[in-house]
């Protein structure tokens, strides 16, 4: 609770520290404090709300730099402003610009999500023209111009742009940077379709064979994309902490995964060997030793060199070709969701159930995934009927 007395410079002077930080109030002139931290800093605060607007708090300055006087003739300015209508702050977080607005974003919300650095550089990519304009002057056609542009040579690249600046502007707005949300109503690049390509198993050990002319770092993440069939980052950004070795698996914490759920994943005989040998960092495939491999752009493009006659795929489909291939070889659905890190939940699991989501069915996953390195690395075009 706040404390109010009449202030005067002795008593302002006089104010001890605490273990945490307090405020004292004057009596004299209402909203007007001064704050005192565990060290000894002592600031003046105005707070007043705005004629049919929001309460808004304005640092006036330190003590006894700013001595009481002024202090008070500061909050008497302040409040016939904001009688009369005038918002100050609001002019100040109007005029804060684009980059700075940015920075906050990151802060406050991209550096929370898995995708937060590639969801940063989208938006420093997209808002690089306007980043030294206030806020309050991006427009959405400034944006959605920039969706337009980019949809001519990529247009699912345009749309991934969409969404991150959607996101943003709905950011600025909600924290009133914005006056409205100049994030809604962007419009997409293009429809997409729903992607049905499904790796035929020739297709995944052409892929799997071509990955031995990468370069050491790259030849067993893509052959550890297939023989594991998780998820890219998974992979990408494995820690030998997650890793046991005499136990032949990893285990993936619920915040490194998609769905949000611990995960063990099963590594083969074939996974085994290629795993990098282990060295002074923690993750698995690094070149600094402090962030995980990046370049799958690049590397993929080399794939694709490599394999000219090969139609269009990407990542993702090691995952589809995987569990159509074992669904087809005979193997139970619900032992290939569960590899897949799928398993459903229709409310929140009890901390049992949440073990039991974890590890259960562990043998039947590990033979499934055994059975398909085995698939992968035959050089036959039949598939083997399996007996699970």
């Amino acid at each position: 609770m706040v404390e109010r007395v009449r202030l005067t410079d002795r008593s302002v002077a006089a104010l001890k520290t605490r273990d945490k930080r307090y405020d004292v109030s004057d009596s004299l002139r209402v909203g007007l404090r001064v704050r005192v931290t565990p060290t000894g800093i002592k600031t003046w605060v105005f707070e007043k709300r705005i004629r049919g607007g929001p309460l808004r708090s304005h640092t006036l300055g330190r003590f006894p730099a700013i001595s009481l006087s002024e202090a008070r003739e500061k909050a008497i300015a302040l409040e016939k402003e904001a009688m009369e209508g005038v918002d100050r702050k609001a002019e100040q977080i109007r005029n804060t610009t684009v980059a700075t607005v940015l920075d906050a974003y990151k802060t406050l919300h991209l550096d929370n999500l898995k995708s937060g650095v590639e969801r940063y550089r989208q938006l420093q990519t997209a808002l690089a023209d306007h980043s030294n304009k206030p806020i309050s002057k991006l427009t959405r056609r400034d944006m959605q111009a920039f969706i337009d542009a980019t949809a001519a040579n990529a247009p699912i690249h345009a749309n991934r742009y969409k969404a991150a600046l959607s996101a943003f502007g709905k950011f600025a707005w909600q924290r009133s940077y914005t006056d409205e949300n100049i994030g809604a109503g962007l419009s997409n690049a293009v429809r997409e379709k729903p992607r049905d390509r499904v790796l035929t198993l020739d297709e995944i050990r052409a892929i799997y064979d071509a990955a031995e002319f990468l370069s050491p770092l790259w030849t067993p993440i893509v052959r550890l994309l297939i023989l594991t069939a998780q998820r890219r980052s998974d992979i990408a950004h494995l820690r030998w902490s997650e890793v046991e070795l005499e136990k032949q698996r990893f285990t993936l914490p619920a915040v490194r995964t998609k769905s949000g759920r611990a995960h063990i994943v099963h590594l083969s005989e074939a996974a085994l060997v290629e795993l990098p040998e282990q060295g002074e960092w923690d993750l698995l495939f690094t070149t600094t030793g402090n962030s995980p491999v990046s370049g799958f752009s690049k590397m993929k493009r080399e794939l694709d060199k490599l394999l000219p006659d090969l139609e269009p795929w990407r990542f993702h489909d090691f995952r589809t070709s995987f569990a159509t291939v074992m669904a087809e070889s005979g193997a139970n659905e619900g032992v290939v969701d569960r590899i897949l890190n799928h398993a459903a939940t229709g409310s929140a699991a009890s901390a049992v159930a949440r073990v039991y989501n974890m590890s259960s069915q562990l043998p039947q996953r590990a033979k499934v995934l055994d059975d398909w390195a085995a698939l992968i690395r035959q050089r036959k075009s039949n598939v083997v009927k399996l007996a699970v």
